[in-house]
């Protein structure tokens, strides 16, 4: 299968289902840190289904240079303690889904408020959803900022929640509330994995086919 040779992407919290199709087929990674760090956006916000619906979990961040501050610099506001609510919420979630008990505690050990930069906690959380799916590439950052071009490989601004027309094909699988809401397709990885635990690669790869067409 042909593998992307080098992918550009934002940084991303428990990243949406299309991120992890892209990344499914690239052979290096590259994280853009150098940027200004623009708000509401998946780098600090992952979308769950829950029993009232779609739910945003927003990690609280401070911007030490007021908006001049790159993403590599941001920090993560721990004193609120964000990450008890946002573990309480995808227990809650997902306690339900055939794979929960299965992955949830190699998950778990990030809800600690441990972590204070963004970027680390978010590639920490990549690189164990890595694992756990059975992934295969290089994450590197980006050394200075990268200059928009016309890269097809390119998907830093792309891949927003702020971005409702996604021509992205997402088969339908089954999610813990289907009996209550229609499909949602692009959640949270986690949303895939706990309902879909080793056949979530598989997914990604027919999401990576339209992502690709």
């Amino acid at each position: 299968m042909h593998l992307i040779p080098e992918l550009l992407l934002s940084t991303a919290y428990l990243p949406p289902i299309e991120y992890m199709a892209l990344i499914a087929h690239s052979k290096n990674v590259i994280i853009e840190k150098e940027e200004s760090y623009p708000k509401q956006t998946y780098r600090t916000r992952c979308r769950i289904m829950t029993a009232n619906g779609i739910l945003n979990l927003t990690i609280p961040v401070q911007k030490p240079n007021g908006n001049n501050t790159k993403t590599k610099d941001i920090i993560v506001l721990n004193n609120d303690r964000w990450f008890i609510n946002h573990w309480r919420a995808i227990c809650s979630a997902y306690s339900g889904s055939p794979f929960f008990l299965y992955y949830k505690d190699d998950i778990e050990p990030f809800f600690t408020g441990k972590d204070d930069s963004l970027i680390i906690l978010n590639t920490k959380l990549l690189n164990v959803l890595k694992e756990l799916i059975g992934l295969d590439y290089d994450i590197n950052y980006s050394d200075s900022f990268i200059i928009p071009d016309n890269n097809n490989f390119d998907f830093r601004y792309s891949i927003s929640p702020k971005n409702e027309s996604n021509p992205v094909i997402f088969e339908h699988y089954t999610q813990v509330f289907s009996n209550k809401f229609s499909f949602t397709p692009n959640l949270s990885i986690l949303d895939l994995l706990f309902n879909l635990g080793p056949e979530t690669k598989g997914y990604l790869d027919n999401v990576w086919n339209s992502v690709m067409k």
